[in-house]
């Protein structure tokens, strides 16, 4: 690919490279090759293409920049997700065991010039709210995003020996800013973060915006129409009746001075009066009668269902009518356990390849998340330090019964008993009569001891 890269690069001075369309041109002209590709996307090169990017980027930030129910879903979910740091893990056997740190993860405590790992990621899970794609690669000791929809994915065939395809492998990245030459990153130099796949492409993420685009409408819809509404001296929609002697030049005049005494939130709840032959009717229906709370609360809770949010949690309407500190307990615990937590373990392992591991340990490491300095989840330690304390005492009693330590902590560690194994020494208390130690001899020609 380098050496094809060179040429591609050799030819932009008579061609113009500016899209993954124009770079696909040209290397179909240097290698005398043109074919389209069964998913709809330009050739690369011979068993090549490319995932597109996401073009809705712009349009989803403008969402998040004007609607509020998907603004505090995703400060929400930032506000939560950006709060752990990032440490390596031991794994004993496979198992999962203590949590250290290196220098090694520096470029993620210090991503660039005053970046924090809190910035980092909430960069991060915006990325992929809005494109559902978060790219970054390290360059210079420094983590730099790659903004979504200027990256595309290149893919390559994959052969089977006996002849066919096996699907499509990850051969690249290709990051192109507007007007300037395209950058070719190989997939171990770039973090690919997508924690919704799409169904439609094999490496790329979907926005979890993408299924709420119509009630994201509505909602905007029902705040437009409160606006009106309240324009409208916050009343349903009058119509108005004149005789038919009334000409047209004093049917504007009438209409005029109903418009300017009567219309908008500064004239509501003024008295009306009508002249001769003037007939009011009221048309349409009132907030109340439309049970407009109940039916945007709907939307908005859709709305949080697709973001992985209780409504309780970002004080949308439907949630706050169930509102008790049990309610709130039990969705905090589902918003951690169900959105927070899978997106931490995504993200730590689509990060790990961009920092040096530690040497020297003779044992498995993985990238990790420490949450234990996150006040979302205080009682969520108060909850395991309980499941700790109710395991210690099943060791203590396992141990007691004869068990060897080592196999209890795998059984109780792994919940399988068929883990335990036996000392073959019992309790005393599970000896038969008569087989208990005896105490220390006695020579019995000796006469017992004073006050025995």
């Amino acid at each position: 690919m380098t050496s094809l890269w060179k040429a591609v690069r050799g030819r932009s001075e008579a061609r113009s490279v500016s899209t993954i369309e124009d770079y696909a041109a040209a290397l179909q002209e240097s290698m005398g090759y043109s074919g389209w590709s069964p998913l709809g996307i330009t050739q690369t090169q011979p068993g090549q293409a490319a995932e597109k990017a996401p073009t809705d980027l712009v349009g989803y930030a403008q969402m998040f920049a004007t609607n509020p129910v998907i603004w505090a879903c995703m400060v929400a979910r930032m506000a939560v997700f950006s709060a752990p740091r990032f440490q390596w893990q031991r794994l004993n056997n496979g198992q999962p065991s203590e949590t250290f740190g290196t220098p090694g993860l520096a470029p993620l405590e210090r991503p660039w010039l005053g970046g924090t790992t809190q910035d980092l990621l909430n960069r991060k899970i915006q990325d992929a709210d809005l494109a559902g794609n978060s790219y970054w690669t390290l360059f210079m000791d420094e983590m730099v995003r790659l903004r979504p929809d200027w990256v595309q994915i290149v893919l390559e065939r994959r052969m089977h020996p006996h002849g066919g395809y096996l699907g499509w492998k990850r051969y690249g990245y290709l990051y192109q800013e507007p007007g300037c030459d395209p950058v070719f990153l190989w997939p171990e130099e770039v973090a690919h973060f997508a924690p919704t796949p799409d169904p439609l492409a094999t490496f790329r993420g979907m926005s979890w915006l993408t299924p709420v685009i119509r009630e994201t409408q509505a909602d905007n819809m029902m705040a437009a129409h409160k606006k009106k509404f309240m324009e409208n001296a916050a009343t349903p929609n009058m119509v108005v009746r004149l005789a038919r002697e009334v000409t047209p030049d004093a049917f504007a005049k009438f209409k005029d001075k109903m418009d300017s005494d009567h219309r908008g939130v500064e004239n509501a709840y003024k008295t009306l009066y009508l002249g001769g032959g003037a007939d009011v009717t009221v048309v349409g229906k009132d907030f109340q009668q439309l049970d407009f709370s109940k039916t945007q609360g709907a939307g908005e809770t859709r709305i949080a269902a697709a973001a992985g949010v209780p409504p309780i949690i970002v004080g949308l309407s439907e949630g706050l009518q169930a509102a008790t500190y049990s309610n709130y307990g039990q969705a905090r615990r589902r918003f951690a356990d169900g959105t927070i937590h899978p997106l931490w373990q995504n993200a730590a392992g689509s990060l790990e390849h961009l920092v040096a591991p530690p040497g020297g340990l003779g044992q498995a490491v993985r990238l990790w998340y420490d949450a234990n300095d996150v006040p979302f989840l205080r009682e969520d330690r108060k909850d395991a330090a309980e499941i700790q304390g109710i395991q210690s005492r099943t060791i203590r009693a396992l141990v007691d019964a004869g068990y060897t330590p080592e196999s209890v902590q795998r059984a109780v560690r792994s919940e399988d008993w068929a883990l335990l194994v036996h000392t073959g020494m019992f309790s005393v208390q599970l000896q038969p009569p008569g087989s208990g130690t005896p105490g220390p001899a006695t020579d019995p020609s000796e006469p017992p001891e004073e006050g025995a």
